[in-house]
């Protein structure tokens, strides 16, 4: 019990503080829903629900996937947290479905609901922690890939590093970053179908914020399966591989791989010496190399092997070869 809660302790911290707040929030908008009979509110609820139990699994992965190696699991458990990223999909993609579902069943026979001060209030309340929350993932974003960023940058920055984010901060940024869009839609869809008369607009609403579900799921679901089999991060392996051309012993780098496992790297290199090199000299080399390239942010292991060097230069950046 104490290993476990040692564990948690760790765990993403955005994921936790979205799944409270979210969990606050699916109970206030269940709540209108029952009294207004709003279907916008019931695609919110829905989204609102899956949401807090998404990230509460996700919270929990997190922190199992630090787990030490054991002798039965040499490999360590980083591939955790992307395989409850997997299951905890599915929960968003029923949500979906059920609220793609109501949100036609009210577009073919429309009604009219009732509070519409109440469904005004609770989803701009409810949109505005969303907001807090989209941002939080942002700034962790940021902070996890050790990036300044200060007001408008915080947006813009962190859109542009998201595929660098961790599995677990990437999933609760997508996933309050539909429960905004989501919760402006419903609130124009609320306001529009009350003044207008043109109840169908609260199911069209539905409709769309299910389908932004979707898009989530579709998109987390290819991420995490990508992390379960394995997944090369080429940016840190030309970071990598750069570190070890500056070595004035390595001639030059016949193979590197950088595989992330979760929130993990595992990293294999293959380097040409000089064929007259001792093997005190190599081994020299090879402890200042890992010394090294641990210290790299989320470098858990490092596999150096060694050849003689051959006279070809075979090492290029990833973006050279892209480039030509």
């Amino acid at each position: 019990m104490g290993e476990i809660l040692r564990l948690l302790k760790r765990g993403n911290k955005s994921a936790m503080l979205a799944a409270i707040i979210n969990s606050i929030i699916s109970i206030i908008k269940g709540v209108a829903f029952m009294y207004t009979g709003n279907v916008a509110m019931f695609a919110e609820t829905m989204h609102s629900l899956g949401d807090a139990a998404n990230q509460f699994f996700v919270f929990v992965g997190s922190a199992l996937s630090k787990k030490a190696p054991t002798e039965k699991f040499p490999n360590g458990f980083g591939r955790l947290v992307n395989l409850v990223l997997l299951g905890a999909v599915l929960i968003v993609g029923i949500m979906a479905f059920e609220t793609i579902r109501e949100g036609w069943h009210h577009v073919v026979h429309p009604t009219a609901s009732d509070g519409f001060i109440i469904n005004i209030l609770v989803l701009g309340i409810s949109t505005i922690l969303e907001s807090l929350v989209l941002f939080k993932a942002m700034k962790e974003i940021l902070h996890d890939l050790e990036i300044e960023a200060s007001g408008p940058n915080v947006f813009v920055k962190s859109f542009a590093n998201l595929g660098r984010a961790k599995p677990a901060t990437k999933l609760v940024f997508m996933e309050d970053l539909v429960a905004t869009i989501g919760g402006l839609v419903a609130i124009i869809a609320v306001v529009i179908s009350y003044f207008t008369k043109f109840h169908q607009l609260e199911g069209i609403a539905s409709i769309l914020i299910g389908a932004m579900m979707f898009f989530v799921v579709g998109k987390v679901f290819l991420d995490n399966a990508a992390g379960v089999i394995g997944q090369a991060d080429e940016e840190m392996e030309d970071k990598i591989g750069a570190l070890v051309m500056a070595d004035p012993d390595v001639l030059d780098i016949q193979g590197i791989t950088v595989i992330k496992e979760g929130e993990d790297l595992h990293v294999e290199v293959e380097i040409e010496v000089d064929p007259k090199m001792t093997v005190a000299a190599a081994d020299d080399i090879k402890d200042r190399l890992e010394e090294k390239i641990l210290a790299e942010k989320g470098v858990v292991d490092v596999t150096i092997e060694f050849d003689e060097e051959d006279g070809v230069m075979t090492w290029r950046p990833s973006n050279e070869s892209t480039k030509e």
